[in-house]
């Protein structure tokens, strides 16, 4: 396992493992519907204090995780970033995914690419994966449009009905798009 070196710096954004004075923070960005619709629900305190414990011990097994994104202006949590091996079991697993979630307040200026492409850097810089995954429900039109400014693409044949939601929920079907290593390192140069 390759232990990723913290912080991962950006211009305006630190990608930084969570600290205990997260918690409030995090709390308020997954019990807000804004941030949520896409999500089966909003998460009440505990439930969130449950997804930051498997976040934190994501990190301790596999040297990377969601990460909390700061904002270095003013020292305050934007949201989260990072990394994931995906848990279910699709036809396009084992993989690791790319994912996202910022606090409201932090939408619409260029935060959630800045992050992402500094997780991407260290997936396949630091962390030497050949391919990185991102899904979301087929509504979620920011997200894809995101995956698709990070040069993530898309195969409508890879699209899949998420195992975690029961048949007939309306955010069963989704969208996968994904970027290789190769093509990345094209579109640095």
């Amino acid at each position: 396992m390759t232990e990723t070196a913290f912080p991962l710096v950006t211009e305006r954004l630190l990608l930084r493992p969570w600290a205990d004075a997260d918690k409030p923070a995090f709390r308020r960005m997954n019990a807000d519907p804004r941030v949520m619709a896409f999500f089966p629900a909003p998460l009440s305190d505990g439930q969130s204090d449950v997804l930051l414990d498997r976040i934190r011990a994501h990190q301790a097994e596999h040297g990377f995780t969601f990460w909390a994104v700061e904002d270095r202006a003013d020292g305050q949590l934007a949201g989260m970033t990072g990394l994931a091996r995906v848990t279910f079991t699709a036809p396009f697993t084992p993989c690791v995914e790319i994912g996202w979630r910022f606090l409201p307040a932090y939408w619409g200026k260029g935060y959630a690419i800045e992050a992402a492409r500094r997780a991407l850097a260290c997936a396949f810089t630091t962390l030497h994966l050949k391919e990185v995954v991102a899904f979301t429900t087929t509504g979620n039109l920011p997200s894809q449009g995101l995956m698709r400014r990070l040069g993530m693409t898309r195969d409508p044949a890879d699209d899949f009905d998420h195992p975690l939601l029961p048949a007939g929920h309306p955010l069963l079907r989704h969208v996968l798009y994904r970027l290789n290593r190769a093509a990345w390192e094209a579109s640095e140069d």
